[in-house]
């Protein structure tokens, strides 16, 4: 009898746990906001095509779209993000690594030049990656136009080093160090889990519970 791999013996799982994005497109179109921001702050729900991961939390392999509905790049890049990014603005957006190609074509369809690296997030516990353990995950910084002004701190650290929390959850010090920033400019969150204070935000989630709001 041949040895069986994970994947093989997680497969049917995938199948039944898989969720899909399947709110039409036209609904994300018009909830964009009808304003320009100077600061987008995005974390996009990357696609792995249903392959596991290891994980501790959930029988030591996992994927994305177990916990959320995830979308493909085409798709996201089809968001008129343009549309609502003033003359002067930059986009933060979180890239996990298998991502970083796709992260910058993405930066790129939405009208951004991509920059540097604005964050890097020490999760102080690492995955076993196909090469080296899998520590960190990088928010990209995209520019369109100029640097928004007025300034506001000079000093704010690229690196993160905060727990991870439930998956795909990123931490709060982000938002906090974009907001010492350009803490003047008008701000939006992509993809968002619920509202931050001070900040626009437009997502899936927030769709989904204005929904269930208007039905109780």
């Amino acid at each position: 009898m041949s040895r069986q791999s994970s994947y093989s013996v997680y497969s049917k799982d995938v199948r039944n746990r898989t969720k899909q994005n399947r709110v039409p497109r036209e609904i994300l179109y018009q909830k964009l906001p009808n304003r320009k921001f100077d600061i987008i702050y995005a974390d996009p729900p990357w696609d792995y095509n249903g392959k596991l991961q290891y994980d501790k939390t959930d029988l030591y392999v996992s994927t994305s779209s177990f916990k959320y509905p995830t979308m493909k790049t085409e798709k996201m890049m089809e968001i008129p993000i343009k549309k609502i990014a003033s003359s002067n603005s930059l986009l933060f957006l979180w890239a996990t690594s298998p991502h970083l190609e796709q992260a910058i074509q993405l930066g790129k369809a939405w009208g951004f030049e991509y920059r540097t690296v604005a964050f890097v997030w020490d999760k102080m516990n690492h995955n076993p990656g196909k090469y080296t353990l899998s520590n960190c995950e990088l928010c990209l910084l995209f520019k369109h136009g100029k640097i928004p002004t007025p300034r506001g701190a000079r000093n704010v650290r690229q690196l993160i080093t905060v727990p991870r929390s439930e998956h795909s959850r990123k931490p709060v010090q982000a938002m906090q160090g974009i907001e010492r920033m350009f803490p003047f400019q008008k701000k939006i969150e992509l993809f968002a889990r619920e509202k931050y204070r001070g900040w626009s935000a437009w997502g899936l989630d927030l769709v989904l519970k204005n929904k269930i709001k208007n039905l109780i």
